[in-house]
């Protein structure tokens, strides 16, 4: 699943490219995707609008027209792609939408598990799904205290399965989690409970320069994603997600895969010690 880095990277092209531009027509070929109302409003509603923006929330990607947003999430394996001009659909593009220059922004999703909807600019944030979500890692009232307040929700959790929670800590998904449980020096099995202040401050230092690192580096390129203008390099600086068996980078132990929560979760075994 893109997480905030993979987003943000795919905000940035579509800001590029399809800021400006207004929507002359709009073809979905998997009406499940759109939520809270049916196909042909939503075709409607957008027909001759002009996209101001396009902003990101978490992992959510919002499309700024006048009166209100189109809230994207990508899911699994969402995935925009512009083109300059019409061409034949692929088997998995789901979403057309053709502006008045001739271009147009095609939506692809092989598990088809992407949504879109329709959501009134006054309320976007205040009703779910972006309501329940913490403030954004990068914003300096972020602090480890607060990332201290909310894990007291989660002290009976591990501290893998807590930080996946994007009312936690927002923006960290499976791969970015080990990542910053690595560079912090935490055993993903530790209670959240059991954590000292300090334990806090260096998740929350190590979590907040794991996404910087990473949106600067165009996200991870894991699997499928890929993000409009090609892959992003991030995955050449993992140290640990997907590198079982391979020496550690700080020790020379071999990293180790366990399932925490049912997520493949990549530690090393002696630099990440569990807190009892």
């Amino acid at each position: 699943m893109p997480e905030l880095p993979e987003v943000e990277t795919v905000r940035r092209n579509l800001e590029r490219t399809v800021s400006g531009k207004t929507i002359s027509s709009v073809k979905v070929f998997h009406p499940k995707m759109i939520r809270g109302m049916e196909v042909a409003p939503f075709v409607d509603a957008l027909k001759q609008e002009r996209i101001e923006r396009v902003e990101r929330r978490g992992k959510f990607l919002l499309f700024a027209f006048e009166q209100f947003y189109l809230v994207s999430h990508l899911r699994m394996e969402g995935k925009y792609f512009p083109y300059p001009q019409a061409i034949e659909k692929d088997k998995h593009t789901h979403v057309i939408f053709r502006f008045t220059d001739g271009s147009e922004l095609h939506y692809n999703d092989v598990r088809k598990f992407g949504t879109m909807e329709l959501r009134e600019k006054a309320t976007v944030m205040q009703v779910p799904p972006l309501a329940q979500l913490e403030r954004e890692p990068f914003d300096p009232t972020f602090t480890a205290e607060v990332l201290a307040e909310n894990l007291i929700r989660k002290k009976r959790s591990p501290i893998k399965t807590a930080l996946l929670d994007q009312s936690i800590f927002l923006g960290l998904g499976n791969i970015y989690v080990d990542e910053t449980l690595f560079a912090a020096r935490i055993h993903p099995l530790t209670k959240a409970g059991a954590l000292t202040l300090d334990d806090i401050s260096r998740i929350h230092v190590a979590g907040v320069d794991v996404l910087q690192k990473a949106v600067e580096s165009g996200g991870s390129t894991i699997r499928s994603y890929v993000s409009p203008s090609g892959k992003g390099e991030f995955q050449l600086q993992l140290a640990v997600y997907g590198q079982t068996g391979v020496p550690c980078p700080r020790c020379g132990t071999a990293i180790e895969k366990i399932k925490v929560g049912g997520r493949g979760t990549h530690f090393c075994p002696n630099c990440q010690q569990v807190a009892l």
